[in-house]
């Protein structure tokens, strides 16, 4: 690399980890060559609370609060992927009711996410009326959460052969109500935004990843399909029920951040006729598969135990993982969220590996920024998406 100046000329700037644009406590040493950006290090671990050591001291029941502070503005992701993981390991059923119910939660959550994610993105390249706009439309979101599972944030709704708690009476309504009235907001944010001057000189042609680049460094969600790759793991895995419904993985070939941009956009259209087609055709029957719950291994207590010592004691219902290991996986708003589990014959998982999307798409953060300007830094940040909770874990 030709560096204009000589190596005394550079200075080093520190960016967060409390910067209003780090989107979390990201640290960024930047070396910069007047505004050139020469080389970008970030710096993690600020966050970490150690989520995956957690798990292996937990049941699956008890753990399910923890999940939701991974990447807490898609909850619902988080929950599905910590119940799907012993699900495919116990080979459960889980009732067709449940499973509608469920594609209806995770796509709302993915909304609610990609609106957290528009937001704070414009108002980081300079554009603040879009940021008080979205949150009009998330409140709606977390009224139809908070109505069906007494949480706006952390749900704690699903559980491992359905979910906690049938929908209640009138939600299907205001839910399709929803639907209609975002189609319009949606228009409203490309009226708004995507014609744009102003932004598109701020994001066209700013950190360009090709196809096969971005397969090389393992990225995943927008940031992949923005690069020209159709790869979405709900075709391909074909869990819970999106077979039965008629929609298209939206991507773009220009690989920057308009590309970024305009996937997740056209995402949540997607998302709303997921929404629409399952809120019409939801089934009757059971919305959990309660022959799965069973509790611990019967135990012969002697008279001086434990158990007959503290008689109030009653244990959570448990679910002994079988001695396999398994890598499940799902398509969250940020990419592919997966857990890597091995269970040995206990209601505790023996290892329990989080493959967080925002993490590995932030990989390649350093070298998008190289040779780009101070400001662009901003950009190309918040074009990745990254929540710190679930990249320190």
């Amino acid at each position: 690399m030709n560096l204009s100046a000589t190596e005394k000329d550079l200075m080093i700037v520190n960016m967060g980890p409390h910067h209003p644009s780090m989107h979390g406590v990201l640290r960024l040493i930047v070396t910069l060559d007047g505004e050139d950006v020469v080389d970008c290090e970030p710096i993690l671990g600020y966050l970490h609370r150690g989520m995956e050591k957690i798990a292996e001291n937990r049941t699956i029941i008890q753990y399910l609060p923890y999940v939701t502070r991974w990447d807490y503005l898609a909850t619902m992701f988080t929950e599905a992927i910590t119940v799907n993981g012993p699900e495919q390991l116990g080979n459960i059923q889980v009732p067709k009711r449940a499973s509608y119910i469920r594609v209806i939660m995770l796509e709302l959550s993915r909304i609610a996410s990609h609106l957290l994610w528009l937001g704070p993105f414009m108002a980081d390249i300079g554009a603040q009326t879009p940021f008080f706009y979205i949150f009009r439309e998330r409140e709606l979101v977390y009224d139809l959460f908070e109505a069906a599972t007494g949480m706006r944030m952390m749900h704690n709704y699903f559980r491992i052969g359905g979910v906690a708690a049938d929908l209640p009476y009138g939600w299907l309504d205001k839910c399709l109500d929803f639907c209609d009235y975002f189609l319009t907001g949606i228009v409203e944010y490309q009226k708004l935004i995507t014609r744009n001057p102003i932004f598109l000189e701020r994001v066209e042609g700013i950190g360009v990843i090709g196809g096969e680049e971005a397969i090389n460094w393992g990225l995943s969600g927008p940031m992949l399909r923005a690069s020209g790759i159709k790869w979405d793991l709900r075709k391909v895995d074909h869990y819970e029920c999106y077979d039965e419904f008629d929609w298209e993985i939206q991507w773009q070939k220009e690989g920057d951040s308009l590309a970024r941009y305009l996937v997740r956009i056209s995402e949540m259209t997607e998302s709303i006729k997921i929404i629409q087609q399952a809120l019409e055709g939801i089934p009757g029957g059971p919305y959990e598969n309660l022959e799965i719950r069973c509790f611990d291994r019967e135990r012969d207590p002697e008279w001086n135990d434990f158990e007959y010592r503290f008689i109030s004691i009653k244990p959570s219902p448990t679910f002994e993982l079988p001695r396999q290991e398994l890598y499940a996986r799902m398509e969250a708003p940020k990419g592919e969220l997966g857990i890597f589990l091995i269970g040995d014959q206990s209601g505790f998982p023996w290892r329990w590996k989080i493959r967080p999307p925002g993490f590995i798409n932030l990989q390649i953060l350093p070298q998008l920024v190289k040779r780009m300007k101070l400001a662009d830094i901003m950009t190309i940040l918040g074009s990745i998406d990254i929540i710190m909770g679930e990249v320190d874990r």
